[in-house]
This record gives structure tokens, sequence and C-alpha cells, in this order.
């Protein structure tokens, strides 16, 4: 995802404290403790991740390390994106380290040719891009993520952003707490619509996609999906070309992973070919969508209205044309913030070292 310039604000200390975890009985006696860098966040904290790897790794000498985010926001560092925290902190802390867990930390070159004893890295998020994959390779680093730990959040959050838009909830909630009681929202051009009996079409049919569309079908909405990456879709999902979907769907939600190939896949073309009145909803990533023909769409009335977790600049630019734009519903960029989705996380990748070690 293509982003500002990181925010500049003071970076809090990070700490590293030490944990030797004990085996839960005898697990693997012959087995030489794990050396493992812990390193958490203010979300997938520490204390999940260590707890985790006792459960499920048993005997290890574990570093526990607590990066800024996301009390100080998440940026490029070198050449990976979305990391916190600086390369020299993560260098300091993985001499003799041989796993490396993490949701945030920046595992470039640098840090990958500082660190000879690393063998592993788990990445407590569904994509590793705060992980130059290929200095990994190279190194002989195995690199794996924990796709689906947010798809629960993320699935909700893109339904409630839907639901929020199509009856424009933000907006009337503002006018009551401005005083306001508009019995004019009657008025038949003003009031909103119902997901049941509409046509949903979904681009992108992975964990979070899926979900959605379970959601969606217990709502009595028809349900069109658009992913050139699955050959069928389960009973009650009907699978279709992308001009097929936009031109069917009174809403359209993105839950695809963003490419080079996908960047901009919907484009003021696009947006033309979906019907007046339709709705656009983004929670995947904002490199999807082209924002300037969104708020194009959004003042001429094309699009009936929008509602987006992600954007192609994060922190929102203050001069956005979206802050303006009418009809929206905004969130920033916490579709998959619950207790539950930094939890799972910190399980799976528990779950995923154990495995690279045959410890499960």
């Amino acid at each position: 995802m293509s982003r500002g310039p990181p925010t500049r604000t003071a970076t809090p200390a990070i700490s590293i404290t030490w944990s030797g975890l004990e085996p839960p009985g005898e697990r693997n006696p012959s087995v030489q403790p794990l050396t493992i860098l812990a390193s958490g966040d203010h979300f997938v904290t520490t204390s999940l991740l260590t707890d985790a790897l006792r459960d499920r790794v048993g005997a290890a000498h574990v570093t526990e390390q607590t990066l800024p985010w996301p009390l100080v926001p998440f940026g490029p560092v070198a050449e990976v994106d979305e990391a916190s925290g600086s390369e020299d902190e993560l260098i300091a802390a993985l001499p003799g380290v041989r796993v490396l867990v993490t949701q945030m930390a920046p595992v470039t070159e640098r840090v990958l040719a500082a660190a000879p004893d690393l063998e592993l890295v788990v990445v407590c998020r569904g994509g590793p891009v705060n992980v130059n994959l290929e200095a990994a390779a190279r190194h002989g680093v195995t690199v794996r993520a924990t796709p689906g730990r947010n798809a629960i959040a993320a699935a909700e959050h893109a339904v409630a952003l839907l639901l929020a838009a199509l009856r424009q909830i933000p907006q009337i909630h503002q006018g009551v707490r401005e005083g306001q009681w508009r019995s004019d929202l009657y008025a038949l051009d003003a009031v909103g619509s119902e997901l049941a009996g509409s046509t949903v079409g979904l681009i992108g049919f992975g964990a979070i996609g899926a979900r959605v569309a379970r959601i969606l079908r217990a709502f009595d909405a028809t349900v069109l999906v658009h992913d050139p990456f699955i050959a069928t879709a389960p009973e009650g999902v009907a699978l279709v070309g992308l001009d097929e979907l936009l031109e069917r769907s009174t809403s359209v939600s993105l839950h695809a992973r963003l490419t080079p190939e996908n960047r901009h896949m919907i484009a003021a073309p696009q947006l033309a070919r979906m019907p007046r009145g339709a709705v656009l909803v983004n929670t995947a990533r904002g490199g999807l969508l082209d924002y300037e023909a969104v708020a194009d769409a959004l003042d001429s009335g094309h699009l009936g209205a929008a509602a987006f977790d992600v954007y192609d600049a994060e922190p929102i630019p203050a001069d956005s044309r979206l802050l303006k734009a009418p009809r929206t519903v905004l969130t920033p960029h916490l579709a998959g913030a619950t207790r539950q989705t930094a939890e799972r996380a910190a399980t799976l990748a528990a779950a995923e070292v154990a495995s690279h070690y045959g410890l499960s």
C-alpha cells in the first residue's frame, strides 16, 4: 500500500525483558531450549506472545521486546512497510536468537545480515509486509505468517460499515447529537436501503470474503463473488466476472490482496459500470481503489454512499477529498482491531513455531 510520509512523533523507548519458560511437563527433554525473541507491541502484546509460546513450545529462553505501535503509527522502515521500531533496536535484541515472533518489527536486509543465528520469523499478521522476503530466502531464514487471524473481526467490520452506509447512521447520529430531529428523513428520496433482497458483490473470496458472504446470506442478500484464484463458490454464492459483478451489485465490498497487477482495479471505468446509487466498501487495501475517482463519483451522486477503513495514504491527509465527500463512513484502519484478533494472532504464531520444530 502506498503511504504518505511517516508521522514524526516521539517514539517511546523499546523495552526488553527476559523470561525463562519452563516446560509444561516432560515435553521433548532431548531438545535444546529454543532462543526466541517475542517482539510484541501494544496490540499483540509481549505477554500474549509469551503465554502462547509457553503453551505450545514448552522450554525456551525468550527475550521480550515491546514496540511502540499503535501508540506511534507504523510506517516504512528501510525497504519494508508497515513496521514499528528501528533496525538498530531489533539488531541489538537478536544476538543468539533462533526464532523471531513479531507483528511489526522491521525485518530488513540489514537486520537479517546482522542475525546469523536466526532460523525462523513468524509474523502475527496475514501477510509479512514488514519482512524482506527475498533477503530472508538468501539468508536461509524461513518466514511464516498467520493468515486468518483477523478474518472474523474484519468481516464483521465490513458488514457494519455496509449497514452504516446503507442507512447513513453516522450522519443521522451526529444530527441527533446536535439537536436535530429530522422527520424529513422519512421522505422517500432520503430513506436508506435494506440488505435483505439486495445484491452484494464481493471482490476477493479468501477467509474474510467467505465469512462476509455467510453473514450476508443470513441477511437474505444475493451474493456475487469475483476471484480469479478460485474455481468454484459454495452453495448460495455465484462466481462471476468483474464486469458482471459491478453491473449487477447494488453494494460492492473489496476483500482482495493488493498486488502490482490489481492496483486501482476499481477506478472511474469500473465505478461507471455500477448502478447509480450503489454503495462501495473497502476494508482490504487502499491501493485497490482510485480514491480520486471515488470522490468524483460521490460528488456527482453516481455512488450512493461509501465506507472505508483503508486508504492510499495513511493517516488520511488533511486535504483529502474523502474528508469532505458526502455520504461517507470512515474508520482509521482498525477493521481487525479486536481483543480476540490479538489473542488469536499470538496463538497461531506459537503454533507455527511448534510446527516448524516438530513440537506440535
